[in-house]
Protein backbone atom coordinates (compact mmCIF):
# COMPACT_ATOMS: atom_id res chain seq x y z
CA UNK A 1 0.00 0.00 0.00
CA UNK A 2 1.14 3.79 -0.39
CA UNK A 3 2.76 5.86 2.36
CA UNK A 4 0.78 8.88 1.19
CA UNK A 5 -2.46 9.82 2.62
CA UNK A 6 -5.52 9.04 1.34
CA UNK A 7 -7.74 10.97 -0.15
CA UNK A 8 -10.73 9.57 0.22
CA UNK A 9 -11.65 6.50 2.68
CA UNK A 10 -14.65 5.01 3.75
CA UNK A 11 -14.32 3.78 6.72
CA UNK A 12 -17.11 0.59 7.68
CA UNK A 13 -19.74 1.78 5.77
CA UNK A 14 -22.94 0.19 4.80
CA UNK A 15 -25.76 0.90 2.70
CA UNK A 16 -29.02 -0.44 3.71
CA UNK A 17 -32.63 -0.65 1.55
CA UNK A 18 -35.72 -2.40 2.40
CA UNK A 19 -37.85 -1.98 5.56
CA UNK A 20 -36.71 -3.10 9.09
CA UNK A 21 -38.08 -6.52 8.70
CA UNK A 22 -36.66 -7.16 5.29
CA UNK A 23 -33.59 -4.88 5.30
CA UNK A 24 -30.99 -5.60 2.22
CA UNK A 25 -26.83 -4.73 2.86
CA UNK A 26 -26.24 -3.48 -0.70
CA UNK A 27 -23.03 -2.63 1.40
CA UNK A 28 -21.59 -3.69 4.55
CA UNK A 29 -18.93 -3.04 6.61
CA UNK A 30 -17.14 -1.63 3.60
CA UNK A 31 -13.45 0.01 4.40
CA UNK A 32 -10.76 0.73 1.49
CA UNK A 33 -8.46 3.91 1.12
CA UNK A 34 -7.45 5.99 -2.31
CA UNK A 35 -4.34 7.38 -2.46
CA UNK A 36 -2.70 9.65 -5.00
CA UNK A 37 -1.27 7.85 -7.86
CA UNK A 38 -2.37 4.51 -7.42
CA UNK A 39 -5.34 2.33 -8.83
CA UNK A 40 -7.45 0.38 -6.27
CA UNK A 41 -9.95 -1.82 -8.63
CA UNK A 42 -12.98 -3.05 -7.54
CA UNK A 43 -14.09 -6.35 -8.86
CA UNK A 44 -17.41 -8.71 -8.65
CA UNK A 45 -20.42 -10.02 -10.45
CA UNK A 46 -23.37 -7.98 -11.42
CA UNK A 47 -24.98 -7.64 -8.18
CA UNK A 48 -22.02 -7.39 -5.77
CA UNK A 49 -22.52 -4.25 -4.60
CA UNK A 50 -19.45 -2.32 -6.56
CA UNK A 51 -21.72 0.10 -8.00
CA UNK A 52 -23.01 0.63 -4.39
CA UNK A 53 -19.40 1.40 -3.55
CA UNK A 54 -19.48 4.17 -6.26
CA UNK A 55 -22.66 5.98 -5.46
CA UNK A 56 -21.72 5.94 -1.98
CA UNK A 57 -18.28 7.91 -3.01
CA UNK A 58 -20.15 9.84 -5.33
CA UNK A 59 -22.58 11.47 -2.76
CA UNK A 60 -25.47 10.13 -4.84
CA UNK A 61 -25.90 7.81 -1.35
CA UNK A 62 -25.39 8.39 2.04
CA UNK A 63 -24.10 5.77 4.33
CA UNK A 64 -26.41 4.24 6.77
CA UNK A 65 -23.56 3.47 9.02
CA UNK A 66 -20.01 4.32 9.11
CA UNK A 67 -17.83 7.23 7.31
CA UNK A 68 -17.14 8.84 4.13
CA UNK A 69 -13.69 11.03 4.92
CA UNK A 70 -11.92 13.51 2.53
CA UNK A 71 -8.32 14.31 3.49
CA UNK A 72 -9.28 12.72 6.94
CA UNK A 73 -12.40 14.70 7.86
CA UNK A 74 -15.95 13.25 7.24
CA UNK A 75 -17.39 14.87 4.45
CA UNK A 76 -20.05 17.59 5.27
CA UNK A 77 -21.68 20.80 3.88
CA UNK A 78 -18.81 22.86 4.96
CA UNK A 79 -16.71 20.69 2.74
CA UNK A 80 -19.28 19.43 -0.01
CA UNK A 81 -18.00 21.98 -2.42
CA UNK A 82 -14.31 20.91 -2.54
CA UNK A 83 -15.08 17.40 -2.32
CA UNK A 84 -17.12 17.46 -5.50
CA UNK A 85 -14.53 18.99 -7.58
CA UNK A 86 -11.89 16.66 -6.39
CA UNK A 87 -13.74 13.55 -7.03
CA UNK A 88 -14.91 12.76 -10.85
CA UNK A 89 -16.37 9.90 -12.37
CA UNK A 90 -16.32 8.25 -15.60
CA UNK A 91 -19.46 6.48 -16.30
CA UNK A 92 -20.01 3.32 -18.16
CA UNK A 93 -21.49 4.36 -21.22
CA UNK A 94 -19.58 7.16 -23.22
CA UNK A 95 -22.40 8.13 -25.65
CA UNK A 96 -25.36 8.20 -22.49
CA UNK A 97 -23.24 10.36 -20.56
CA UNK A 98 -23.05 13.04 -23.12
CA UNK A 99 -25.89 14.97 -24.21
CA UNK A 100 -26.04 14.44 -28.07
CA UNK A 101 -27.52 18.11 -28.60
CA UNK A 102 -24.27 19.62 -27.55
CA UNK A 103 -20.67 19.67 -29.56
CA UNK A 104 -16.93 18.53 -27.57
CA UNK A 105 -16.45 22.06 -27.02
CA UNK A 106 -19.36 22.39 -25.15
CA UNK A 107 -18.94 19.38 -22.78
CA UNK A 108 -15.46 20.94 -21.69
CA UNK A 109 -16.27 24.42 -21.80
CA UNK A 110 -18.96 24.07 -18.71
CA UNK A 111 -17.09 22.67 -16.18
CA UNK A 112 -14.19 24.99 -17.05
CA UNK A 113 -17.09 27.99 -16.44
CA UNK A 114 -18.71 25.72 -13.45
CA UNK A 115 -15.42 25.56 -11.90
CA UNK A 116 -12.52 28.25 -12.85
CA UNK A 117 -15.02 31.37 -13.64
CA UNK A 118 -11.75 33.11 -13.61
CA UNK A 119 -10.82 32.13 -16.96
CA UNK A 120 -11.39 34.45 -20.06
CA UNK A 121 -12.91 33.21 -23.27
CA UNK A 122 -9.24 32.74 -24.80
CA UNK A 123 -8.12 31.07 -21.73
CA UNK A 124 -11.00 28.23 -22.00
CA UNK A 125 -10.25 27.50 -25.69
CA UNK A 126 -6.98 27.19 -24.64
CA UNK A 127 -7.65 24.65 -21.72
CA UNK A 128 -10.55 22.76 -24.07
CA UNK A 129 -7.06 22.59 -27.03
CA UNK A 130 -5.01 21.06 -23.90
CA UNK A 131 -7.23 18.67 -22.33
CA UNK A 132 -7.95 17.40 -25.97
CA UNK A 133 -4.23 16.81 -26.69
CA UNK A 134 -3.88 15.24 -23.62
CA UNK A 135 -6.24 12.21 -24.13
CA UNK A 136 -4.69 11.89 -26.95
CA UNK A 137 -7.47 13.90 -29.40
CA UNK A 138 -6.86 16.33 -32.10
CA UNK A 139 -8.65 19.64 -31.04
CA UNK A 140 -9.10 21.08 -34.67
CA UNK A 141 -10.79 18.09 -35.65
CA UNK A 142 -13.07 17.23 -32.45
CA UNK A 143 -14.03 20.18 -30.91
CA UNK A 144 -17.05 20.84 -33.21
CA UNK A 145 -18.23 17.83 -33.56
CA UNK A 146 -20.94 15.80 -31.76
CA UNK A 147 -21.33 12.86 -29.38
CA UNK A 148 -22.45 10.43 -32.37
CA UNK A 149 -20.14 11.58 -35.09
CA UNK A 150 -17.32 10.24 -32.65
CA UNK A 151 -16.47 6.35 -32.10
CA UNK A 152 -16.85 4.53 -28.73
CA UNK A 153 -13.24 5.10 -27.71
CA UNK A 154 -13.21 9.01 -28.70
CA UNK A 155 -16.44 9.27 -26.80
CA UNK A 156 -15.06 7.84 -23.42
CA UNK A 157 -11.71 10.04 -24.26
CA UNK A 158 -14.16 13.32 -24.26
CA UNK A 159 -15.66 11.89 -20.61
CA UNK A 160 -12.21 11.54 -19.20
CA UNK A 161 -11.25 14.90 -20.33
CA UNK A 162 -14.21 16.49 -18.82
CA UNK A 163 -13.70 14.62 -15.65
CA UNK A 164 -9.97 16.26 -15.59
CA UNK A 165 -11.54 19.52 -16.77
CA UNK A 166 -11.76 20.26 -13.07
CA UNK A 167 -8.61 19.27 -11.75
CA UNK A 168 -10.05 16.57 -9.79
CA UNK A 169 -7.79 14.78 -7.75
CA UNK A 170 -10.19 11.34 -7.18
CA UNK A 171 -11.35 9.13 -10.60
CA UNK A 172 -13.76 6.75 -10.36
CA UNK A 173 -13.98 4.39 -13.53
CA UNK A 174 -16.93 2.17 -13.32
CA UNK A 175 -16.72 -0.21 -15.98
CA UNK A 176 -15.08 2.04 -18.58
CA UNK A 177 -14.23 -0.21 -21.02
CA UNK A 178 -17.24 -2.79 -21.00
CA UNK A 179 -19.10 -0.95 -23.51
CA UNK A 180 -16.17 -0.49 -26.13
CA UNK A 181 -14.90 -2.83 -29.28
CA UNK A 182 -11.82 -4.85 -27.52
CA UNK A 183 -9.60 -3.18 -30.17
CA UNK A 184 -9.83 -0.11 -28.19
CA UNK A 185 -10.04 -0.64 -24.68
CA UNK A 186 -6.18 -1.08 -24.13
CA UNK A 187 -5.84 2.72 -25.59
CA UNK A 188 -8.38 4.10 -22.59
CA UNK A 189 -6.22 1.57 -19.75
CA UNK A 190 -3.39 3.03 -21.15
CA UNK A 191 -4.98 6.47 -20.69
CA UNK A 192 -6.02 6.04 -17.48
CA UNK A 193 -2.49 4.87 -16.43
CA UNK A 194 -1.22 7.36 -18.51
CA UNK A 195 -3.18 10.30 -16.24
CA UNK A 196 -3.20 8.40 -12.82
CA UNK A 197 1.15 8.72 -13.29
CA UNK A 198 1.15 12.46 -14.69
CA UNK A 199 -1.55 14.09 -12.29
CA UNK A 200 -0.97 11.54 -9.39
CA UNK A 201 -4.96 10.82 -9.28
CA UNK A 202 -6.22 8.32 -7.22
CA UNK A 203 -8.14 5.59 -9.16
CA UNK A 204 -11.21 4.11 -8.14
CA UNK A 205 -11.59 0.90 -11.15
CA UNK A 206 -14.85 -0.89 -11.14
CA UNK A 207 -14.70 -3.78 -13.24
CA UNK A 208 -16.32 -7.44 -13.64
CA UNK A 209 -13.01 -8.31 -16.22
CA UNK A 210 -10.34 -9.59 -13.86
CA UNK A 211 -7.81 -9.21 -16.67
CA UNK A 212 -8.36 -5.56 -16.89
CA UNK A 213 -8.11 -5.01 -13.12
CA UNK A 214 -4.63 -6.89 -13.29
CA UNK A 215 -3.39 -4.25 -15.97
CA UNK A 216 -4.33 -1.40 -14.16
CA UNK A 217 -4.45 -2.07 -10.75
CA UNK A 218 -1.63 -1.95 -7.76
CA UNK A 219 -4.26 -3.00 -5.56
CA UNK A 220 -7.53 -5.01 -5.98
CA UNK A 221 -11.05 -5.83 -3.58
CA UNK A 222 -13.32 -8.90 -4.72
CA UNK A 223 -17.05 -7.65 -3.60
CA UNK A 224 -19.51 -10.88 -3.14
CA UNK A 225 -23.22 -9.62 -2.00
CA UNK A 226 -21.89 -6.23 -0.41
CA UNK A 227 -19.19 -7.14 1.15
CA UNK A 228 -15.16 -7.27 0.16
CA UNK A 229 -14.53 -10.73 0.77
CA UNK A 230 -10.77 -10.80 -0.64
CA UNK A 231 -8.14 -7.74 -1.08
CA UNK A 232 -4.79 -6.32 -0.82
CA UNK A 233 -1.95 -6.50 -3.40
CA UNK A 234 -3.23 -7.04 -7.13
CA UNK A 235 -0.50 -9.69 -7.66
CA UNK A 236 -0.73 -11.40 -4.61
CA UNK A 237 -4.46 -11.59 -4.64
CA UNK A 238 -4.74 -12.92 -8.49
CA UNK A 239 -1.35 -14.94 -8.22
CA UNK A 240 -2.69 -16.91 -5.10
CA UNK A 241 -6.38 -15.97 -4.09
CA UNK A 242 -6.90 -17.59 -0.93
CA UNK A 243 -10.84 -16.98 -0.89
CA UNK A 244 -13.14 -19.45 -2.57
CA UNK A 245 -14.88 -17.07 -4.61
CA UNK A 246 -12.04 -15.27 -5.81
CA UNK A 247 -10.81 -18.61 -6.94
CA UNK A 248 -14.01 -18.95 -8.59
CA UNK A 249 -13.97 -15.39 -10.54
CA UNK A 250 -10.91 -16.42 -11.60
CA UNK A 251 -11.78 -19.96 -13.03
CA UNK A 252 -14.45 -17.79 -15.63
CA UNK A 253 -11.45 -16.13 -16.83
CA UNK A 254 -10.88 -17.37 -20.37
CA UNK A 255 -6.93 -19.15 -20.77
CA UNK A 256 -6.52 -20.26 -24.46
CA UNK A 257 -3.48 -22.49 -22.44
CA UNK A 258 -6.13 -24.76 -20.83
CA UNK A 259 -8.69 -26.86 -21.35
CA UNK A 260 -12.22 -26.33 -18.99
CA UNK A 261 -11.93 -29.53 -17.55
CA UNK A 262 -8.20 -28.76 -16.58
CA UNK A 263 -9.04 -25.78 -14.97
CA UNK A 264 -6.90 -24.63 -12.39
CA UNK A 265 -10.09 -23.76 -10.23
CA UNK A 266 -11.81 -27.09 -10.88
CA UNK A 267 -13.06 -27.47 -7.20
CA UNK A 268 -14.91 -24.42 -7.15
CA UNK A 269 -16.50 -24.95 -10.27
CA UNK A 270 -18.43 -27.68 -8.59
CA UNK A 271 -20.00 -25.65 -5.54
CA UNK A 272 -20.31 -22.79 -6.98
CA UNK A 273 -24.13 -22.47 -5.02
CA UNK A 274 -22.42 -22.87 -1.84
CA UNK A 275 -19.64 -20.32 -2.46
CA UNK A 276 -21.91 -17.84 -3.07
CA UNK A 277 -24.59 -18.68 -0.47
CA UNK A 278 -21.12 -18.88 2.47
CA UNK A 279 -19.88 -15.95 0.72
CA UNK A 280 -22.92 -14.09 1.02
CA UNK A 281 -23.59 -14.62 4.96
CA UNK A 282 -22.60 -11.45 7.02
CA UNK A 283 -18.18 -11.87 8.02
CA UNK A 284 -16.51 -9.79 10.75
CA UNK A 285 -13.35 -11.54 10.52
CA UNK A 286 -10.60 -11.07 9.15
CA UNK A 287 -7.65 -13.27 8.60
CA UNK A 288 -3.99 -11.90 6.64
CA UNK A 289 -2.79 -14.61 4.33
CA UNK A 290 0.03 -13.02 3.37
CA UNK A 291 1.60 -8.67 3.43
CA UNK A 292 -1.00 -6.99 2.11
CA UNK A 293 -3.53 -9.97 1.41
CA UNK A 294 -6.62 -10.31 3.56
CA UNK A 295 -9.51 -12.30 3.36
CA UNK A 296 -12.87 -12.93 5.42
CA UNK A 297 -12.79 -16.79 5.99
CA UNK A 298 -16.32 -18.19 4.91
CA UNK A 299 -17.85 -19.83 8.17
CA UNK A 300 -16.60 -23.49 8.99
Amino acid sequence: MSDTAPIIALDNVSKIFGRADARVYAARSISFALHPGRTLALVGESGSGKTTAARLIMREYRPDEGRLLFRGTPVGNDSLKAYRASVQMVFQDPFSSLNPTHTVRYHLERPLRLHQPGLGSAQRQAAISELLTRVKLDPTLIASKYPHELSGGQRQRISIARALAVNPEVIIADEPTSMLDVSVRLGILNLLNEMKRQLKLAVLYITHDIATARYVAEDIMVMYAGQIVEWGATESVLGNPQHPYTRLLLSAVPDPDRRFADAQFEDELGHIDEIRRQSAIAQSDVREVGPNHFIRPMPA
